[in-house]
Order: C-alpha cells, then structure tokens, then sequence
C-alpha cells in the first residue's frame, strides 16, 4: 500500500467546529499556554532557545509536497524531556485527556518548511533528503533515530504562536510553533545498532527495515520516527512522510507482518471476551474460534469531538478484512483501524493462535478533545493483560474502570448478543452496519473494488 493512500481530509468548517469544541472544554488549558509564554521568555537568550532538549520530531502535511518540518522540545522542564514522549507509558501512567494536552503544549515545535525530496527548494543543487545529514533536516534526522532525547541550541526567526492545533483522530495535538532559522546538536545522539543497520543498506526496502527493527524490540512508536524522518528504505527512494501518514503506515506494515506470522497457526478454541476504557472510549473485543477475520464497529455519540452536533443520532462506522487481508485503504475508520488490529494481533502472535475478532468502541462525549491514535493502539493492547470476560488491569487511579462479567459464551453471536444491551445502539443497528455481527463470511473479493 501506498504512503499516499494514508491521505485523508477534513473539511475545514468541520475541523474548526471540533477545535472550538475541544476548547470549550477545558479553559485550564488556556492558563497552561499563558505559562508557557513565560517559560519561553525565561529559557530565550536573544534569538536563540539554548539548552533545549528534543524527544521527538513533527513532519507536517500542509502544502505538500513543500511541508513543514520541527523539532520538538519542551521549555523549562528539559530535564524531563523522555515524559514529553508519546507512547504507551502514557497509558501506564493513566493521563487524562487533560494531562496529555498539557504534555503537548508544553512542547515547542521550532519548524522550518522542507520539500519532501529535498531539504531546501531554493536551489536544483540541494542534496535530496536521503543525502542529507547537515542542516536542518540533518537535526531532525539526528533526534529521530536517537535512543534519547537529544541536545539542541535553536535560533528563531520569531516569537512563538500561541494558538493550539486540537490535533486529529491520529496525530497528537499540537501546541506552540515558531519558525526555526536553524538547529544545531550539543552532543553526538547515540544511536542503536538496529537503525545503523537498516540506514547502512542502500536497498532495504521501507516494509522490510520497519519489520526487521519491530522484531527487534523497537515498538511502532519508534518505528514511526524514524520512517517519518526520512530514514528508512531504499536509499534513493528515501523521503520526509508526515507524522499523520506514518503512523498508519507504521501500524499497518507491523499488522501485516503479524497477520503473515499467525497465518498457519491453530485456531483458538474458546470465545474470549475482552473489555477495556480509556478517555471515556469504550471497547468490547470478541476473539472466536476460526480463521483471521478482523472488524472494527466505531460508534460515536453525538457531543463527541467527533460527532459534535449534539442533537444528532450515534455516528456509526465500520471497516474489516478477511483471512487475505485488505487491498484498499479503511476509509470510514481510518487509523483507528490499523491500530486496533496492531493489537489484537500482538496478542495472538504472542499465544500462536489465529482467531476471528470484532472490536466495539464506543466514543463518549467525555472524549472532548483527540489525543491522537495511540489511545486505541495501548487500550487494545492492553485488554489483554486482564482475564477473558472482565476489564483488564487498570494500573493508575485516573483510569476509571469498565466492570464486564459477561459470563461464558459458547458462540461468537451469543458473546455479541450479550454485550449488544450495553452498546449505544439497538443489537440490529449494529447488525446492519456490522458484517460479522450479520453473520456474513468475509473474504478477498469483498476488498478489491
């Protein structure tokens, strides 16, 4: 699949509505970016933003193919700049909707615009991205494949824009930016072997080096860095991808490897039932006896930062694959998809065993503002950790608990059945808009028009 099949628009009056929504809810958040006005004062000497620390990078979308491209680094808390990064110890540590926005906000994108190809479009005598290892985009580079956050001194073209970017259903949130005249390292980032040795081999191609650093211990979070900078694949086909794009591109490379490793596995033999919630979003997930099949029914509630007419009726979605797999991009679901399907198949990779899984969110209105697809991807993953039947371990105070004794179940439709009551619509409703639910066997055909 294409990195450009990860294209996906919202119409602008409907992206502002959700962003006045997301603002309405919570004022604090306002204060916090007052504060961080004064950080930014204290922590600027001149132009220049010195002793700053990056644990991420941001590659933007906007005008592509000449797109905007930051580092990261939070102001006047660099010492604890590893917390700044979004991955699954967000989840561990319970954050709230609240929590995560301050994080992001707390962050300073200092950007400059780039060419996809080419570091700068000023001149045909630029070296293209997959040559290039000094300037800025050397910088962004340098952060993305590093084991830890990495020293910088910034200069600035100007002041930073104040205004908060609410994020989308993939990306994280966005908080103050400015315009970056230049970035240089204060130290030499260590960086692992693994990365070494996929950035070493001209030919390897980008779905290849991603499984090969996955199998090595680096989870999608690091994976998805790294390709974004540019520094994955065949060398001459090397290129700045978008956060947003990289993620699903990440998310779905790794779901394919994972559903080629359980392929020939056995089938598990009892129905599970898994529950989970996380950021006022609720998920059922159903594993049955059989081969892989794999759907996701999203159901929003009207209010919700995406359904936000609050008169309206339950938004609802859904998107699957059979045992083949899919050869067209999720539209409906988009990346929630592929990161809900990361985790159900790292949990049956790691039991050798294939199964047939519907997974049922549900999106509250308590999801007043996006924090990014990750929140799926960890709260799938971590529906396993608990018994079958009942809510997985809950490991903060913050998260509030969905209690789910469902009892046995001896079939996929009565573990459905079962749970159908405790959804915000009618069992028929989800059995019109869900194949599995139906009953309707899918297959390879269903996915190539």
């Amino acid at each position: 699949m294409r990195l450009d099949d990860y294209i996906e628009e919202l119409e602008p009056d409907e992206e502002a509505k959700r962003r006045r929504l997301a603002k309405e809810k919570s004022y604090a958040i306002t204060d916090h970016l007052e504060e961080f006005e004064q950080r930014f004062d204290d922590a600027l000497s001149g132009d220049t933003l010195v002793g700053s620390t990056a644990p991420s990078i941001f590659v933007g979308r906007s005008n592509y193919p000449d797109i905007p491209i930051g580092v990261l680094s939070p102001v006047g808390d660099e010492d604890a700049a590893e917390e700044y990064i979004t991955d699954g110890n967000w989840y561990q540590q319970g954050y709230a909707i609240d929590d995560v926005l301050q994080r992001r906000t707390g962050l300073l994108n200092s950007n400059k615009r780039a060419n996809v190809d080419s570091p700068s479009i000023a001149s045909r005598l630029t070296p293209s991205v997959h040559d290039s290892w000094d300037g800025f985009v050397g910088v962004q580079r340098e952060v993305a494949i590093a084991d830890r956050p990495v020293d910088l001194e910034i200069g600035l073209d100007d002041t930073p824009d104040l205004s908060l970017d609410a994020g989308t259903d993939v990306a994280t949130p966005r908080g103050p930016r400015a315009n970056a005249r230049n970035a240089e390292l204060r130290e030499n980032p260590y960086v692992p072997k693994p990365v070494k040795k996929t950035l070493e081999d001209d030919d390897w191609q980008a779905q290849g080096a991603m499984t090969y650093l996955y199998r090595r211990g680096f989870d999608v979070y690091d994976i998805n860095s790294i390709l974004s900078a540019g520094a994955l694949g065949e060398t001459k086909q090397r290129r700045l991808v978008p956060t947003r794009w990289s993620i699903t591109a990440v998310d779905d490379t790794v779901g394919q490897f994972l559903r080629g490793r359980i392929r020939s596995e056995p089938s598990i033999d009892e129905v599970q039932v898994r529950v989970n919630e996380y950021m006022g979003n609720r998920y059922w997930i159903v594993l049955a006896p059989g081969n892989w099949e794999f759907e996701l029914v999203e159901m929003k509630a009207p209010g919700s930062i995406w359904n936000p007419n609050q008169n309206g009726d339950i938004w609802l979605q859904s998107a699957n694959e059979g045992y083949d797999g899919r050869t067209s991009y999720v539209e409906e679901t988009a990346g929630a998809y592929y990161a809900a399907r990361l985790g159900v198949l790292e949990y049956l990779e790691s039991i050798g065993r294939q199964a047939k899984c519907l997974v049922l969110r549900e999106v509250s209105d308590d999801y007043w503002a996006p924090v990014g697809v990750w929140q799926v991807r960890e709260s799938v993953r971590n529906a396993f950790d608990g018994t079958p039947g009942s809510a997985s371990t809950q490991p903060a105070s913050k998260r509030e608990s969905l209690a789910g004794e469902f009892g046995e179940a001896e079939t996929f439709h009565q573990a459905v059945a079962e749970i159908a009551p405790q959804l915000p619509v009618s069992y028929a409703r989800l059995q019109r808009k869900s194949e599995l639910a139906a009953g309707l066997q899918t297959n390879l055909s269903a996915f190539s028009r």
